[in-house]
């Protein structure tokens, strides 16, 4: 499952004869996003991606590449069909018999951008690993770049982290990264008074709290470690 927690199996894979028109709808599918929320994910125009889904105009190498830009899809599957969408390997944990150079330290900022972390673990991405006692190999560590969470994680830190299904209790009061459709935030995570709503805490009082509705998270992260170190010249 990927971080938009929508099981491939559900879905209806283009056949063979389809075209790249079809296979953009496939994918704007699986994203389970809005046509219009779709275009501004990949950066384009609403009304050019409108126009080449109603086929009023051919998917142009722009828009393509785009596509493989920000979703990582393959650019062979997009255009001619050949291969699968997104043939890099999605990581949730690192495989056991991997674990013993320590967890994996990605080069990705957690709190930006929005393509899905799942498919930006890839080996490419690796710059290091960290074997330490209370680090736990099998999670990913990666970079937090702000200061709403400072002092607890000031911009620059590595926090390890661990996927959590949707369907498990939150931890209230813990921290976590949150992935929205077009956000990923690193907060507390509190009890709201309405059950159908989470408060998002910063550490930083310069920050308000955020309440958003529980139905807008995508999926979630719960911060295991926080890596804190100062460099002394």
């Amino acid at each position: 499952m990927t971080d938009t927690q929508t099981p491939l199996d559900n879905l209806d894979l283009p056949q063979p004869t389809a075209d790249t028109v079809d296979r953009i709808r496939y994918l704007i599918k699986l994203s389970r996003l809005t046509q219009n929320a779709f275009a501004q994910k990949i950066g384009v125009d609403p009304s050019n991606l409108s126009r080449v889904l109603s086929r009023q105009s051919r998917p142009g190498e722009s828009l393509i590449n785009r596509m493989v830009v920000n979703l990582g899809v393959s650019k062979n599957w997009l255009v001619d069909g050949r291969e699968v969408p997104f043939p890099r390997k999605e990581l949730s944990v690192k495989p056991k018999d991997d674990c013993a150079m320590g967890a994996p330290v990605y080069n990705i900022d957690v709190s930006a951008g929005c393509v899905p972390l799942s498919r930006m673990f890839t080996d490419e991405r690796v710059i290091g690993y960290v074997n330490m006692p209370d680090v736990n190999p099998e999670y990913p560590i990666v970079r937090v770049s702000g200061d709403s969470m400072s002092p607890k994680i000031k911009s620059g830190c590595y926090i390890a982290i661990r996927p959590i299904s949707l369907d498990t209790p939150i931890f209230w009061g813990q921290i976590y990264v949150v992935v929205l459709e077009d956000l990923r935030l690193v907060k507390y995570v509190r009890r709201h008074a309405d059950p159908a709503k989470v408060i998002l805490h910063s550490a930083n009082p310069d920050y308000d709290d955020m309440e958003i509705n529980r139905n807008q998270i995508v999926c979630l992260y719960l911060v295991e470690s926080v890596l804190s170190y100062d460099i002394i010249a």
